[in-house]
């Protein structure tokens, strides 16, 4: 770290403590040559997810969107609020860690889709209707009958 003092480039940290409620980390740090002292933030950068969609669209991802659309699916159901936020939070933290910026909304879909179907096999399939398209019961029914299958 450059000192503002002298412009030396090596320093070393004195202390260091969390600031800002753990979102950076705030330290001293005491320039190897002036032996003076000065501070220094550090935070984690966050790139922004866009996600595209169907018709090619781009747009930034929304953790409340996919909050929203897992909601309507279980609505009515015995979900708990709380489950769906760890799942919203799990598949966002799934798609930060992965290197691309941009991920295709099919890719969104099935990760709630995988999700859904551990937590609720009604909500999967409201969820997949929506979301396949289905035009059908024949459709419909050839979901049900995976679904059947994998028990």
């Amino acid at each position: 770290m450059k000192c503002p003092y002298c412009a030396h480039l090596e320093s070393k940290v004195v202390d260091s403590r969390p600031s800002d409620e753990g979102a950076s980390i705030r330290r001293r740090r005491e320039c190897l040559a002036c032996h003076k002292r000065f501070t220094t933030y550090e935070t984690m950068e966050s790139l922004p997810l866009v996600v595209i969609k169907k018709d090619g669209s781009r747009q930034t991802f929304d953790k409340s969107k996919l909050l929203n659309g897992m909601l309507r699916a279980c609505e009515k159901r015995p979900v708990p609020f709380s489950q769906l936020e760890g799942i919203a939070n799990e598949i966002e933290q799934a798609l930060q860690n992965e290197m691309d910026r941009e991920v295709p909304s099919a890719r969104i879909g099935e990760l709630v889709m995988d999700r859904l179907r551990e937590v609720d096999e009604v909500a999967y399939v409201r969820f997949a209707s929506v979301y396949r398209q289905f035009k059908d019961i024949s459709t419909f029914m050839s979901e049900l009958n995976k679904l059947l299958a994998e028990k």
